[in-house]
């Protein structure tokens, strides 16, 4: 029945009562949306963009936490600014800052190698092994039906690895009512080719963040290396540049109002199917305190690592993804408070209630599921407080480096396949890849005063709520005191060496006998508290184990109840590869108010303040000054800087290319507008608008002020 469920809602969505540009459709959906595609302006066969294998979808790209794309036969890979935001600060230092000035390798021989652990990923197959995964867990609840699905999840990826050089795993869609297998091959070993200087690449910085109008050059380059065979190798200087089946041609024509545009990519996460009592705790809740936890984390960091020193450039990359954050959830929050998403979301629930129990049918196998899974997420916020909280603590480097390799040391005592996920032996280099980068994002005055901030917040918590464990190695059990505590974090700093990279990556090969006997105070923390941080794991093993039976018995009932009444469904984004379309335009953010889709030049020039994050760089200013506008305008009086489209996005999107209906790349997806942010719970048709870099600009930009033409030239520019 659920394949049919399945089958029938997929087909609904595509029926012409979809015709909003709202969803982020899987590839295979996408023949079946051809009507609606060819209508909105796609010119190539949607059966292609099918085909994972074949032009243009085996030239999008996954870093990891964001889209890219190939755009030359030689591996040359397009993503933003931001999503290279990492590499570029670790090739950083005072006396090279390349994340203020920008970088060009003019030669294949000066790339630089990108930040330990990054990873070029290119989807090659998609299986559904539901069949497979549920196998034996009809029966089950609890932890023991959440075993069961990760032993049976880790043997299909097991089984898919045995084929080196990929990267499998196993993605849940419809709240479980599906699994898929998914196979990438993983490039190890990736450069950095160009990022334009600050002033561009993050123009507007964080006060412009998910703002329209926005004039950022919010592009970088990385490529993909292989061994001389052709396959993945970790990093080496024999190591050749990857050659790609197929790349994105690039188009300095760009786009105008109206046109229609299409983005591939990895959409992180939505929850537009989640309960009330969900959306409920999230918003009025979780959001609020975690914003203003972050909030206080990048405060911290900023007090103590002073602009333009070393661990002010170590923490960049951290302050930057936090400042994301907190404007995000601000956003959401602002715009829930204003907004009727509630009282939509409760109204949906009775109605899809009233249906199920019209019938004696649906109400025997779906009449209590609603009330079953509220039940469970009122269960799961019961330590929400002590949770967040402690999860600041254990955010301190040190804390979470000694509990990484402690953990690590127990799971390796273990069978392979019976390891917990993300210690088993091919997470290896993931995990060696994170002690290195350590070194580069690591300072220990920051992480000290990091550390004893959270303590505080930590000891006020009721005595009923701590972990005695936590309180007996910290020596909180009298509560917290600045004076002792502050002494006792200098001690515990002073006596440990896991600041160092040689011993931390020493460590790492230890067993589990020979780490116990460390005098080192963090590993001693991380001893002391593991058993009780191993039941809590348990108990939301527990948990999840029997939501994993109410959630797709409860999206069963919302795909055939929207079946009923003619509403489309997709599944929530998950990280896989998803295609959305729309078209080029602007919107209306408040009553009275008609926000345009391009920005210009012109525009940037008269934003610029000479002080960051508005300080464009001379030479940029001087060539608009000159109008200097090169073979960048297409149709319009100037070089377009950013665009707005209505296409479906969310974060994991950044870098994804933005396609025109020849899948031609006219832009790269870099944010969304503040209105939108809302959109990874609520979609508005009037209000969701993504931003977009347009071609025009990242050309002009490489060409006139950056003097790329060795990347222009090995790039196809459509003209």
């Amino acid at each position: 029945m659920r394949t049919r469920l399945l089958a029938a809602a997929t087909a609904l969505a595509l029926s012409p009562v979809s015709m909003a540009d709202e969803g982020m459709w899987q590839p295979h959906q996408l023949p079946q949306l051809e009507s609606i595609l060819k209508a909105k302006g796609l010119k190539i066969d949607p059966a292609s963009i099918s085909k994972l294998t074949e032009f243009p979808m085996n030239a999008v790209i996954s870093l990891g936490g964001c889209t890219a794309s190939f755009v030359s036969p030689k591996g040359l890979v397009v993503t933003n600014h931001h999503c290279a935001y990492g590499s570029i600060q670790f090739n950083s230092t005072t006396d090279n800052n390349i994340l203020e000035n920008g970088f060009l390798a003019k030669k294949i021989a000066q790339e630089l190698p990108a930040a330990p652990g990054s990873r070029v990923y290119v989807t090659e197959q998609v299986t559904e092994i539901s069949n497979q995964i549920n196998e034996g867990t009809q029966s089950l609840t609890g932890k023991a039906r959440f075993d069961a699905i990760d032993r049976n999840s880790k043997a299909a990826v097991a089984e898919c690895e045995k084929d080196t050089g990929y990267r499998c795993n196993v993605y849940t869609f419809h709240g479980g009512l599906q699994y898929f297998l998914i196979k990438a091959l993983e490039i190890k070993d990736v450069r950095l080719v160009y990022n334009p200087a600050m002033g561009i690449g993050k123009f507007g910085g964080d006060i412009d963040n998910w703002m329209w109008p926005r004039h950022t050059g919010d592009f970088s380059f990385y490529r993909a290396y292989v061994g001389k065979d052709g396959k993945p190798a970790e990093y080496s200087t024999d190591n050749v540049p990857y050659e790609s089946t197929s790349f994105l041609s690039v188009s300095a024509k760009g786009v105008q109002d109206g046109d229609f545009v299409m983005v591939t990519g990895y959409p992180g996460r939505t929850n537009r199917y989640r309960v009330a009592s969900e959306v409920d705790y999230v918003f009025n809740t979780a959001y609020p305190q975690s914003r203003a936890l972050n909030s206080k984390y990048v405060e911290l960091i900023e007090a103590n690592a002073p602009e333009g020193s070393q661990a002010r450039i170590a923490y960049e990359s951290t302050i930057a993804g936090y400042n994301n954050y907190i404007k995000n959830y601000g956003s959401m929050i602002e715009s829930f408070k204003k907004g009727s998403m509630f009282e939509r979301k409760q109204h949906t629930e009775h109605a899809l209630q009233a249906w199920i129990n019209q019938d004696a049918d649906r109400k025997e196998k779906y009449g209590s599921v609603l009330a079953e899974l509220n039940a469970l997420v009122i269960e799961s916020q019961a330590n929400h407080e002590r949770d967040r909280v402690l999860g600041m603590v254990h955010r301190s480097q040190m804390i979470s480096t000694a509990r990484l390799l402690y953990r690590l040391a127990i799971e390796k005592q273990k069978p392979d396949a019976e390891r917990e996920s993300g210690y088993q032996t091919r997470d290896f280099t993931r995990i060696e890849a994170r002690l290195k980068s350590m070194s580069r994002r690591f300072d220990e005055t920051v992480d000290k005063a990091i550390l004893l901030h959270f303590l505080e917040l930590y000891a006020a918590l009721p005595v009923a709520e701590r972990v005695s464990e936590v309180d007996s190695v910290l020596q909180l059990e009298e509560g917290f005191n600045k004076a002792k505590h502050s002494a006792l974090l200098d001690t515990m700093y002073s006596h440990s060496k896991i600041a160092d990279e040689d011993t931390r990556l020493w460590m790492m090969g230890l067993e589990l006998s020979q780490l116990q006997q460390s005098t080192d105070p963090f590993i001693h923390y991380a001893k002391a508290i593991h058993a009780v941080m191993q039941q809590l794991e348990d108990k939301e093993k527990d948990l999840e184990g029997r939501q994993q039976s109410a959630r797709p018995k409860l999206m069963e009932a919302i795909i055939a109840y929207n079946q009923a009444i003619g509403k489309p469904v997709y599944a929530d984004a998950n990280s896989t590869l998803r295609v959305t379309y729309g078209t080029v335009g602007g919107y209306s953010p408040k009553d009275g108010l008609w926000a345009t889709p391009f920005t210009s030049l012109e525009g940037l020039l008269a934003k610029n303040t000479g002080t960051e994050p508005f300080n464009s760089p001379d030479r940029q200013n001087t060539l608009i000054k000159q109008k200097d506008y090169g073979d960048y305008t297409g149709s319009l009086t100037s070089v377009p800087v950013n665009f707005l489209s209505n296409v479906d996005t969310t974060g994991g999107n950044s870098g994804s290319p933005t396609l025109n209906g020849n899948a031609e790349l006219v832009g790269l997806l870099f944010d969304g507008v503040y209105e939108s942010i809302i959109g990874d719970w609520d979609y508005d048709e009037n209000l969701n608008r993504s931003i977009h870099v347009d071609s025009r600009y990242m050309l002009w930009v490489m060409d006139k002020v950056d003097n790329a033409q060795n990347l222009l030239n090995e790039m196809k520019i459509v003209r």
